[in-house]
C-alpha cells in the first residue's frame, strides 16, 4: 500500500486567512493532534500542535492573536508515492504528505495505518505459527527465564506432551532432562545428537538465540529417525520393483530396443531379439544399423524428432513402429524403439475397435450434453467464410468471462446455437442452461415464469409455489431469446436483477441471491427501439457488454456447401431416409438464392427435398421448391437478343425480388444491391417498377 491510500485531504490552515482560535476549534472538531500551516502556494510553513496549545492554556500564556510563536517545525514530510510501511517508525510524530515538488497534499490517517499494521503483524504471526506447526521437525524454544515460548504440533506428536498447556511454564518442570538450560548458560551449540525419548530415536540440534551479543533464549529442533528403517525397507522394495519392471519389459509381447545418443544399442528385450533372430547379449553395444533393417533410431536421436506409427520392413515383414526420445533433464540422451504391430493387418482390427470406442464416447458426450441442457458446441457451427470465423472468434472470447452477451442477427441465423456453444465452453458449463423465449410467453405470465411465485400469490397459483427460470439457472446461464419483445415493465425488473444480483418471487418478500450469466438474443434494431422509447437505454447498455452479430447466409454464400453437407447427414438420420448426394445443378441453385430465412430456411428446403427423394438417391433440381428454381433466368441462345436486353432483364428481376423481400423498402433495397438511392429510383422509372 502507498501513502496516498491513507491520505486525508483538505486538512490544513492557510497562514494568512486563519487565527489561532480557529485552529484550536478545528483541532477539537476534527479530533486532530496537529494542524498543518501552509502558504498561498501550498508550501508547508510548519504545524501547530494541540498539546502545545493546551500546555499554554494551562499556563495561561495562550494568546489568540499571535499565531507564529505556536508554529513549530516538529513534523516529518513524506512523499505520497512512498510505501506506507515507512510511516510506522515515525507514527507518533506529525506526518505531512507532499508530492514530488514538495507541495502539500494532506495528512495521514494514523488510526487506519496502525490498525492495518497490527492486522498485518497478526497475519504474519499466524502464518509463522502455521509454518512452524506444519513442519515435520519438532521445535521447542525457551526465553532467557527458561520459560517455554514455542512448542509446535510435531513436538507434541514426538514427545507426547500437549504444547498449549506447556507454553509459559518452566522447561525444567515440563522436561526435567532437557539440556536447553545448559545451552542458555553456555551459549554453545549441540548438533546431530542422537537420543531416545519415550522409546523414540531422535536426532537433536540445540542452539542459543543470540542478539547483540546477548543470549535471549534457546531452541531445540529434533526429528524422529526411527523411520530410517522404514526408508531402508522402501529402498529394498524399490529395488525389487526395478527387477520386476525389467522382467515385464523382457516378457512384453511388443519388441523394445533402446539406443544411446550415438545410436548404439544399450538394451533390447527378449521379444524383439526373438523377432530379429539374434541373441540379446550379442547385440548390446552394436550400432542399431548393424542389427535392425531400415532402422531410423539413430536419425531420431540426431534430429530430436519423434516418429509415431511408421511402417518399417524388417526380415521381409511390414511392421508398425514408434520411435521416441529419452531425456535426462532437458537433454536428449537416447531413443527407444517399440514394435506397435508385428503385422500391419493388426492395425485394421484395432481401427475397428477404436471406431466402436469412439461411437460409445460420442454417445456418452451427447448424454452429458443432455444433462447439462446444452445441445451444441462450437464444433456444430459450420462454415469457412471470414465473416463467420470472425463471429466465432468473438464468441469464443466471450467464453472466458462472465460478462453478459448480446447475440444479434436475422431470424434463422443460429443465435440459439451460438448461445449453447458459449455456455458449453465457459466455466459455467457444468451449471444449468435455461432457455426463455420472451416473445412466446404472454406478458401477464412472463414475470411469474422468470422469477417464480409463492403459494397463494395469485388465483390459480400452484400449491407450494414455483421456482422461476432465473433460480433454475443459478450458477449457470439463462438464454433470453427475442429480448427486444420483452414488455417494458419487465425490462425494469430485469435491470434490477442485473444490478442487485438477486430476485424476489411474485407474492414473496424474501430476496434470493443469484449467480447467473445472461445471454440475450434479438433480431430487432435495439438502437432504434431505444430512440423510440420502446426499450430501456440503461438495460440496453447492461446487456450489450459482449456484442456478437451473426452474418446472414446471403453474406456468406461460401458457407452454403459445407452447411448442406452437415445438414444432409443430420436430416437423413432424423427422417430415416439416408440421402447424402446432391447434384451440382442443385448446388448452383442453392448458391444463387439469397436465403431470407437464412440457415433455418436452408434446413427446411433440404428436409423437403430428402422426403421427396428415394432412399439412397441424390437430390435433383425437381426436388427444390418452385421459388428457388425460378431464380435461374433461362437465356435462349437460339433467340436473337442483344446482350444489353438480357442484362436489363436480369437487373429488373433482381430489383423486383429484393423489393419483395424487404416489403418494398427502397432504402434497404439500395443498400443490399450496393447502389445509390438515386440510381435505384432511375432504374425503377426505366423498368416501370412501382
Amino acid at each position: 500500500m502507498k501513502v496516498k491510500d491513507y491520505l486525508i485531504r483538505n486538512i490544513y490552515c492557510e497562514r494568512e486567512k486563519i487565527s489561532l482560535k480557529d485552529i484550536s476549534e478545528l483541532l477539537d472538531n476534527k479530533k486532530l493532534t496537529f494542524m498543518p500551516i501552509i502558504d498561498r502556494d501550498y508550501n508547508v510553513i510548519g504545524v501547530v500542535l494541540k498539546d502545545y496549545i493546551y500546555h499554554s492554556m494551562l499556563k495561561k500564556e495562550l494568546s489568540f492573536g499571535d499565531i507564529d510563536k505556536y508554529i513549530t517545525q516538529e513534523y516529518v514530510c513524506i512523499k505520497e508515492d512512498e510505501h506506507i510501511e515507512k510511516t510506522i517508525p515515525i507514527i507518533d510524530k506529525p506526518i505531512i504528505v507532499v508530492d514530488d515538488k514538495n507541495v502539500f497534499k494532506g495528512i495521514i490517517k494514523k488510526n487506519k495505518v496502525i490498525i492495518d499494521f497490527f492486522k498485518t503483524q497478526q497475519y504474519l504471526s499466524n502464518e509463522f505459527s502455521a509454518i512452524l506447526d506444519s513442519t515435520y521437525n519438532g521445535i521447542v524454544a525457551i526465553n532467557k527465564n527458561k520459560e517455554i515460548i514455542l512448542w509446535n504440533h510435531s513436538a507434541e506428536k514426538i514427545i507426547g506432551i500437549n504444547g498449549t498447556n506447556s507454553i509459559g511454564k518452566s522447561i525444567c518442570e515440563v522436561l526435567p532432562d532437557s539440556r536447553l538450560p545448559q545451552i542458555l548458560e553456555t551459549g554453545q551449540r549441540e548438533l546431530g545428537k542422537k537420543e531416545t525419548l519415550n522409546n523414540t530415536a531422535l536426532s537433536i540440534n540445540r542452539t542459543a538465540v543470540i542478539k547483540d551479543n546477548e543470549i535471549l533464549g534457546a531452541v531445540s529442533i529434533f526429528q524422529d529417525i526411527s523411520h530410517l528403517s522404514k526408508v531402508t525397507k522402501e529402498l529394498e522394495e524399490e529395488k525389487n520393483a526395478s527387477e520386476i519392471l525389467k522382467n515385464i519389459i523382457n516378457n512384453a509381447y511388443d519388441g523394445i530396443v533402446v539406443v544411446n545418443k550415438a545410436g548404439y544399442i544399450t538394451m533390447m528385450n527378449e521379444p524383439y531379439a526373438k523377432f530379429l533372430g539374434v541373441d540379446r547379449k550379442d547385440v548390446i553395444g552394436k550400432h542399431a544399423t548393424e542389427v535392425i533393417d531400415e532402422t531410423r533410431l539413430h536419425i531420431v536421436v540426431k534430429t530430436e524428432k519423434e516418429e509415431v506409427a511408421d511402417i518399417q520392413k524388417v526380415r521381409g515383414k511390414n511392421i508398425v513402429v514408434m520411435r521416441s526420445l529419452i531425456y535426462k533433464g532437458n537433454e536428449v540422451v537416447g531413443s527407444i524403439g517399440k514394435i506397435m504391430f508385428k503385422d500391419i493387418k493388426e492395425v485394421n482390427v484395432l481401427a475397428s475397435k477404436i471406431k466402436q470406442i469412439e461411437n460409445e464416447l460420442d454417445y456418452y458426450k451427447d448424454a452429458l450434453k443432455e444433462v447439462r441442457n446444452t445441445k451444441y458446441s462450437f464444433d456444430n457451427i459450420t462454415g469457412k467464410s471470414e465473416k463467420l470465423k470472425e463471429t466465432k472468434y468473438l464468441a469464443e472470447k466471450a467464453t472466458h468471462t462472465n460478462s453478459n452477451v448480446l447475440i444479434r442477427g436475422e431470424s434463422g441465423t443460429g443465435k440459439e446455437l451460438f448461445a449453447h456453444a458459449i455456455h458449453a465452453a465457459s466455466n459455467r458449463a457444468m451449471g444449468p442452461f435455461i432457455k426463455v423465449n420472451c416473445a412466446a410467453i404472454p406478458a401477464e405470465l412472463l414475470e411469474a415464469e422468470l422469477f417464480g411465485y409463492e403459494e397463494g400469490a395469485f388465483t390459480g397459483a400452484k400449491r407450494g409455489g414455483k421456482i422461476g427460470k432465473f433460480e433454475l439457472a443459478n450458477r449457470g446461464s439463462i438464454f433470453l431469446d427475442e429480448i427486444g419483445d420483452m414488455p417494458q415493465n419487465m425490462q425494469v425488473k430485469l435491470l434490477r436483477i442485473l444490478q442487485e444480483k438477486e430476485i424476489e418471487r411474485v407474492g414473496g418478500n424474501k430476496c434470493i441471491p443469484l449467480d447467473v450469466r445472461i445471454i440475450a438474443a434479438t433480431n430487432r434494431n435495439l438502437e432504434e427501439m431505444v430512440k423510440k422509447g420502446e426499450f430501456r437505454e440503461d438495460l440496453y447498455y447492461r446487456l450489450n457488454v459482449m456484442s456478437i452479430t451473426i452474418p446472414p447466409l446471403r453474406d456468406r454464400i461460401v458457407d452454403v456447401e459445407p452447411l448442406v453437407e452437415d445438414l444432409l447427414m443430420k436430416i437423413s438420420e432424423e427422417v430415416g431416409n439416408y440421402v447424402t448426394k446432391i447434384s451440382s445443378q442443385v448446388m448452383k441453385y442453392l448458391k444463387m438464392y439469397d436465403w431470407p430465412g437464412n440457415v433455418r430456411e436452408l434446413e427446411n428446403v433440404l428436409e423437403r427435398a430428402i422426403n421427396l427423394v428415394d432412399y439412397g438417391k441424390e437430390i435433383k433440381v425437381e426436388h427444390l421448391p418452385i421459388h428457388i428454381r425460378k431464380i435461374e433466368i433461362q437465356v435462349n441462345t437460339k433467340e436473337d437478343r442483344a446482350l444489353k436486353n438480357i442484362l436489363e432483364e436480369v437487373e429488373k428481376k433482381a430489383i423486383i425480388a429484393c423489393l419483395k423481400r424487404v416489403n418494398g423498402n427502397r432504402t434497404k433495397t439500395a443498400k443490399i444491391l450496393d447502389i445509390s438511392r438515386s440510381s435505384l429510383y432511375e432504374k425503377l422509372w426505366r423498368y416501370g417498377i412501382e
